[in-house]
């Protein structure tokens, strides 16, 4: 059953993570669509330039509790001392170099849990539009 749901799309701040710094600001935007129910699509803006990966949603959420991915992504929770989450960092790797991303732990799960309204954990292939991931393997 393909999904004909509205997108989950929201906006948010992150830091890209460096050494001996506080980092640099970036604007990001998660974008969820049913129709690609197991991908969330982030793109990452600084100033004039923009960047985007296809991430995991499953990947985002576990990434909320333990360390998750290997390869090209990872993601883990940086807790506070009481041990709940206070950011989530994004690793993302790729042959020009990597970076690590900080985010918010409540806005990456405030997310997701909108994401999980419109197609419940467990149920992504239910939602899946197949001539869209054939188009995309495709073209």
């Amino acid at each position: 059953m393909a999904h004909t749901g509205q997108p989950v799309v929201d906006e948010m701040a992150l830091r890209l993570v460096m050494p001996g710094d506080d980092g640099l600001l970036l604007r990001a935007t998660l974008r969820y669509d049913p129709a690609d129910p197991f991908a969330v699509e982030a793109t990452f803006r600084a100033a004039d330039e923009s960047i985007s990966w296809m991430l995991g949603r499953d990947l985002l959420h576990d990434g909320l509790l333990a360390e998750a991915g290997l390869g090209d992504v990872r993601v883990w929770p940086q807790s506070r001392h009481d041990g709940d989450p206070e950011l989530v960092l994004i690793e993302l790797r790729s042959p020009d170099g990597q970076a690590t991303l900080a985010i918010d732990a409540a806005d990456l799960e405030a997310f997701l849990r909108r994401t999980f309204d419109v197609v419940p954990r467990g149920c992504e292939s239910a939602y899946l539009d197949l001539d869209l991931v054939i188009g995309r393997l495709l073209g």
